[in-house]
């Protein structure tokens, strides 16, 4: 099969190699081209253009946000879609899901959100958890390709469902690490050390289960970043458009928002999503809030 990748950022960069290895035929994209230098010199083709990846049967996409989703498949459209298969595992609004497989359905193209619950470390390993919103169709004709890419595929229902499963997912996760940096910034001003506090948590059960996997970056210790605190920040953005558009009050999401909000302000955007936790104990309390 003749697949194509756009998108060649942290997961792009470990998925794209799993289609390759598993012997399709690939074809790569990324905004900035030397990233696909690697996947080139082991037998990928490298498109110039965005336009150059309709010739494959298969397009995936993983990008950053809905406004890079947006412009990608308005690119992609200009060309012959006509009977390929389109799948974003992109995290972005539903909506926006809903109006590019309207868009694409128009030329005869179908499209399949597949957004996915799990990091680097699991996208490498092909142990990530894919949220699929499309025909069955769709998802039976995408299911040689998912197999590689995963250990499991949830079928959530028609487009636009696998999107809002995955906002879904990441609010209570959200929440989470914003409710945690507030319970250990309180527990480190009464005279509690925060690898006491790590250490009490893991074994209760408040216990995330990613927990015992953040606790060395919650604690400062330098690692790689799999999810960065302004990826969190532009999720719960969807998460609160989301929700107002269904009339649900959201008042958690929009608390954790303003801690997310407040770490970016920092100049935290960069580190690991959990940096919340060490930032608001750092800058935010005790007469520190800038």
């Amino acid at each position: 099969m003749h697949v194509a990748f756009a998108g060649l950022g942290k997961i792009g960069a470990v998925m794209a190699p799993r289609i390759l290895a598993a012997g399709h035929d690939l074809t790569v994209w990324n905004r900035s081209a030397g990233k696909a230098d690697a996947l080139e010199a082991s037998g990928a083709a490298v498109a110039a253009t965005p336009l150059d990846l309709t010739r494959a049967e298969v397009v995936i996409s993983t990008l950053s946000d809905d406004g890079a989703v947006n412009a990608l498949y308005s690119d992609l459209m200009k060309g012959n879609v006509a009977g390929k298969l389109f799948i974003d595992m992109s995290t972005i609004r539903p909506a926006t899901s809903k109006a590019i497989a309207a868009a694409l359905a128009a030329q005869g193209a179908s499209f399949i959100d597949a957004p996915f619950s799990g990091t680097v470390g699991p996208a490498k390993e092909g142990k990530i958890l894919i949220l699929a919103g499309g025909s069955d169709t769709d998802i039976a004709r995408a299911k040689p390709l998912f197999d590689i890419l995963s250990r499991r595929v949830i079928h959530t229902g028609p487009v636009g469902t696998g999107a809002l499963m995955k906002l879904v997912l990441n609010l209570p996760l959200a929440v989470y690490w914003a409710a945690l940096a507030e319970a250990m910034a309180m527990g480190h001003e009464g005279g509690l050390a925060p690898a006491a506090m790590i250490d009490a948590l893991k074994d209760s059960p408040v216990a995330l289960g990613a927990l015992p996997i953040k606790a060395a970056a919650i604690l400062g210790e330098p690692g790689p970043v799999a999810f960065d605190v302004a990826s969190m920040h532009k999720d719960l953005l969807a998460i609160l458009e989301t929700g107002g558009d269904a009339g649900v009050p959201m008042p958690t999401a929009t608390a954790a928002l303003s801690t997310y909000a407040a770490t970016i302000a920092g100049g935290w955007k960069s580190e690991d999503a959990v940096a919340v936790v060490r930032f608001l104990g750092e800058n935010m309390v005790g007469g520190k809030n800038p």
